[in-house]
């Protein structure tokens, strides 16, 4: 049984249940499963991002289509 299969048996199946408590259940799956990025990123990355966004924030940046100017030289 290959994965789309799976979802659209799924979702038949949630559609047609009236249990909250089932519901309930699968929700709180799927909330375990989801993985915060932020924090599988280590410390040093993490303060990275921060200090990438507090130089955003005083508009100290390089437009992205510069950057992109720069490497399109050496291709």
């Amino acid at each position: 049984m290959n994965v789309e299969t799976t979802k659209l048996e799924l979702m038949h199946l949630l559609l047609q249940t009236q249990k909250e408590s089932l519901l309930a259940k699968l929700k709180k799956v799927f909330e375990e499963e989801q993985v915060d990025w932020w924090n599988e990123m280590s410390k040093e990355e993490q303060q990275e991002v921060e200090i990438g966004l507090a130089q955003a924030d005083k508009e100290n940046y390089v437009a992205n289509q510069t950057v992109m100017k720069r490497f399109n030289k050496w291709h």
